[in-house]
Formats: structure tokens, C-alpha cells, sequence
């Protein structure tokens, strides 16, 4: 019962998920971190299977981490996120298979960068993207409000909108969200006020 979204403006890419984690009809905890921080600049929001996506996320973020040390340098989020997916592919294709979905988001030479992968290892560069059961609702207020070049204020009215609608309609209460922006300067916190 897990929800991830991304929405990328003009100049910043703002991302969002639950901070839910459980197991068939219980939840477990109220303060779990979706989002892994692979570098500076980039943000991968993960969900899917409690194991898979911790084994998975710390792979990545070790690896990205290693890149940088070889070569001096972080990988811009296009490259990160294509290693992602090749990684992904071949362990989709192995006895082990990870069963994660992915957002990416990250801020490099081409400016906001916001990609979209599936378990799968399908990936498409988005300006707006949702994973979970939330997405059901979040996608069809997002097509209705988003606009290329949305500004700040306009992107966390819109996602004060999807969560609102999420919380209002999903048969399952999210009441808690971690709600980051990643820019030029990297990747601030935002607080939300909890909802009861």
C-alpha cells in the first residue's frame, strides 16, 4: 500500500512518498525512508517488497558511490539512471530478481531530471510520475493541473491536491509523507504537517 510521486519544474524536481511500511493488513512503522540519496544531486524513491528494496537501494547507492571514487566524478542522473536500469534488466532476468519500482530524480547538466522505472527495468524520463495504489488518484489530478514550467508554490499546491485526494478516497489511511526538492544547491527537506 505504498505511494512515490515526482513532479518536475522549472528549475527543481519536487518528490514525495509515504512513510508507511507493512506487510499485508498491518503496518509496521510510520517513520520508513523511501528515498535513498545516491548523490548530490540525485534522489531514487523506492518501493516494493521490504527486502528487495532495501538490498536494492543499498547496492546502487554503494555503487554510484564507487563511481565517483574511481573516476572522480558523480554520474549525471541520465547515466545513473541507465545503470539503474541495466542492473535492474539483468536481475530481472537471473533466480533473483528484484521486485522494486523506482523514481529518479536528480538535477545535472541538462537542468530537472525525473525518471520513471518499473520492476520491469522499463524506464521513461517524465515530467510528472506516481507509484503505489495512490497513483490511481494522483495521476488523473495531475493531468488536470500540471503545466510545463510549473514554479514552486504552484508544484506543492499540486501536490497538496494529489495527497489530499489520496488521503480523502484511498481505502487505506497515508497519513504521513517525506516530501523532498532536488535543485542546483542538491537536496532540501520540506516539511508537511502530519496528517490524523
Amino acid at each position: 500500500m505504498e505511494f512515490m510521486i515526482g513532479i518536475q519544474g522549472d528549475g527543481f524536481v519536487l518528490v514525495a512518498s509515504d512513510s508507511s511500511s507493512g506487510r499485508s493488513i498491518v503496518r509496521m512503522k510510520d517513520d520508513y525512508n523511501k528515498m535513498t540519496k545516491l548523490s548530490s544531486k540525485l534522489l531514487m524513491l523506492v518501493s516494493g517488497e521490504s527486502g528487495d528494496t532495501a538490498q536494492f537501494s543499498e547496492y546502487i547507492e554503494k555503487n554510484v558511490q564507487l563511481y565517483k571514487m574511481r573516476n572522480g566524478y558523480e554520474l549525471t542522473p541520465h547515466a545513473a539512471t541507465n545503470y539503474v536500469r541495466r542492473f535492474l534488466a539483468e536481475s530481472l532476468r537471473s533466480s533473483t530478481p528484484y521486485s522494486v519500482n523506482l523514481l529518479i530524480a536528480g538535477y545535472g547538466d541538462d537542468g530537472p531530471e525525473l525518471y520513471h522505472m518499473d520492476y520491469l527495468a522499463a524506464m521513461s524520463k517524465v515530467p510528472f510520475g506516481a507509484h503505489g495504489y495512490g497513483s490511481f488518484f494522483a495521476l488523473s489530478v495531475m493531468d488536470r493541473y500540471y503545466k510545463p514550467n510549473i514554479n514552486r508554490e504552484e508544484a506543492m499546491e499540486l501536490l497538496k491536491k494529489v495527497t489530499t485526494e489520496v488521503q480523502k478516497r484511498f481505502v487505506v489511511s497515508l497519513p504521513n509523507f517525506v516530501v523532498r526538492i532536488v535543485d542546483k544547491d542538491g537536496i532540501h527537506d520540506i516539511s508537511v504537517p502530519a496528517k490524523n
